[in-house]
């Protein structure tokens, strides 16, 4: 019987992501919330429902559609309290609020809870990083790398963090990396692509002091 509901609730999320793609929100809203009738457990329904009420608060300025969301995405990590996906967004939704503290209090105790995944000291660097603090944003990724050396997005950030350092040999390095994990990051590729081209000729030809050649001109995928 869970098998059954698990594969109905997993069919419904599935239709109501469609729908909330399409911009029917509130056909999304039902969808979402017969996965949720349909496993009562399910932290993805509650995170979708989270989803579109955040949606519907921003596009109708609605604070009764904010509560609904921050309840869902509390439900959710309250259903899996190692949801990426539903502190990435609470986080986001506090920022949105004016409550950037809630945002690092909620991350700073995912990441003192669990010392053991990268995951929670990834969103906290892309916090900091939001606030325009890249040093503590690289201390981040680099505790994330302590705790697991082959995590493709703590590779792909801290290279990118780098990369817009100037530091282009280790960005290299971190991008080659995430990119023989997780081949499936064109952004990433075509980064290292123009970073390749760019660096080649500064080997055969020892730059000027005045050279600026090299010019961090592409984009890389974000956390």
């Amino acid at each position: 019987m869970t098998g059954c509901g698990s594969f109905t609730a997993g069919s419904r999320n599935s239709d109501g992501v469609q729908l909330y793609q399409q911009g029917q929100y509130q056909a999304a809203v039902q969808k979402f919330q017969e996965a949720a009738n349909a496993n009562p457990d399910d932290p993805d329904a509650a995170y979708n429902l989270g989803r579109v009420y955040h949606r519907l608060a921003v596009i109708n300025n609605d604070p009764k559609a904010a509560s609904q969301a921050e309840q869902f995405y509390r439900i959710a990590i309250d259903r899996d309290s190692n949801h990426v996906e539903a502190h990435r967004a609470l986080a986001v939704f506090y920022v949105e609020q004016g409550e950037s503290n809630r945002a690092f209090d909620l991350l700073g105790e995912w990441a003192m809870r669990r010392s053991d995944i990268p995951d929670p000291r990834i969103e906290l660097a892309r916090l900091h990083e939001e606030f325009g603090d890249k040093d503590a944003a690289k201390e981040q990724l680099l505790e994330a790398l302590s705790i697991d050396h082959e995590n493709p997005r703590t590779l792909a950030a801290l290279g990118r963090l780098r990369d817009e350092a100037g530091e282009y040999a280790q960005a290299m390095q971190n991008y080659r990396k995430s990119l023989e994990i997780d081949r499936f990051q064109p952004e990433l590729a075509s980064r290292v692509s123009t970073l390749q081209n760019a660096m080649a000729p500064a080997s055969l030809y020892p730059p000027s002091s005045g050279d600026t050649r090299l010019v961090n001109s592409g984009t890389v995928t974000r956390r």
